[in-house]
C-alpha cells in the first residue's frame, strides 16, 4: 500500500519511521541483483502525494535491480551497535513513476528540502507500495518491538 495508506493503517510504525527517515535524509535500500544476490545502496528519499519517494541516478545499479525485480527493503541508517536510534525496516515492492504530476511532487519535494532537484528525464523515481513493517527499540535493557503486514496487522512485544 501507499505511504498515506500505510500511515493510516498503522501509525504505530509509520509516524516514527517517517519522522526517523526525514531525519536522516537517507536510507539503506536492499535490492536483488541480476544474478539473484542482494544489493545495498545508500538512498535519498522524500514524502510527496502521499507516497514515500525513492530518487535515483539515470540507470544507476539500484534503479536496474528494481527495474528487473521490484521487491525491496528499506532500512533506517544505524550508525552504532548501541541502537540508541529505533531500527525501521520496511519491505514491500518498488513502483516507478512515469507520470508528470507525480515526478514533479518530487522535484517539488527534493528541491524544499536541499534547494536542488534532478533534470528531467534524466532520474529514476519510485514510490514504496508497503507490504510489511518492523520497528525495534532498546531502552534500559528492554528490546520493544513492533510489527505490521498487510495479512496480520499491528503487533508488538517487550523482550
Amino acid at each position: 500500500m501507499e505511504w498515506k495508506a500505510f500511515a493510516a493503517a498503522c501509525p504505530e510504525i509509520a509516524g516514527p519511521a517517517e519522522e526517523t527517515f526525514r531525519n536522516d535524509e537517507l536510507v539503506m535500500l536492499g535490492t536483488l541483483r541480476k544474478d539473484g544476490s542482494a544489493r545495498i545502496s545508500p538512498c535519498e528519499l522524500d514524502f510527496a502525494e502521499g507516497r514515500m519517494m525513492l530518487g535515483m541516478m539515470w540507470r544507476s545499479p539500484k534503479a536496474l535491480d528494481l527495474r528487473r525485480d521490484p521487491r525491496i527493503v528499506v532500512h533506517s541508517v544505524t550508525c552504532d551497535r548501541h541502537a540508541v536510534v529505533p531500527d525501521v525496516k520496511l519491505y514491500g515492492e518498488a513502483i516507478e513513476h512515469d507520470e508528470p504530476d507525480l515526478r514533479r511532487a518530487y522535484r517539488t519535494a527534493i528541491k524544499a528540502r536541499i534547494d536542488w532537484e534532478p533534470e528531467e528525464p534524466n532520474f529514476h523515481v519510485f514510490s514504496l507500495d508497503v507490504r510489511s513493517a518492523a520497528h525495534v527499540r532498546f531502552e534500559s535493557g528492554t528490546e520493544t518491538v513492533m510489527v505490521w503486514d498487510d495479512e496480520r496487522g499491528f503487533r508488538s512485544w517487550k523482550k
